[in-house]
């Protein structure tokens, strides 16, 4: 079982804007009206979630969509991921594993995909 982690918060958003930085620009150029929050906790009906995307993927949207419309949200769950973690590294690991998946999900890749390509 992992111990957990401890990181302020302001070392956990650091990691996961270091984790940003790392998607290639060619692909965040294309993330349209999307924000990145951190969060402590996760929702009480799944508390060891590590992120979560909220909104509509790429794919889906049409013309009509962008109009108006609230930017999507990644959120990603700090106490969770420094409990599941047994060091510093292994979070910052598992921060840029998360937020990657999750912006898959906002360019409509879906979990059963992201286990086949080996991001699960």
């Amino acid at each position: 079982m992992a111990r957990v982690v401890h990181m302020s918060r302001e070392e956990f958003e650091e990691a996961v804007e270091d984790a940003l930085d790392e998607i290639p620009p060619e692909l965040t150029a294309q993330m349209d009206n999307v924000v990145v929050l951190v969060e402590d906790d996760a929702p009480p009906d799944a508390p060891d979630l590590l992120g979560l995307y909220e909104g509509t993927p790429l794919t889906d949207r049409d013309g009509w969509w962008a109009a108006g419309s609230l930017p999507d949200r990644i959120t990603i769950y700090r106490n969770p991921t420094l409990a599941m973690c047994d060091s510093r590294e292994e979070v910052v690991d598992e921060v840029a594993v998360t937020v990657v998946h999750e912006i898959a999900h906002h360019f409509g890749i879906d979990d059963d995909r992201l286990h086949e390509l080996g991001w699960s």
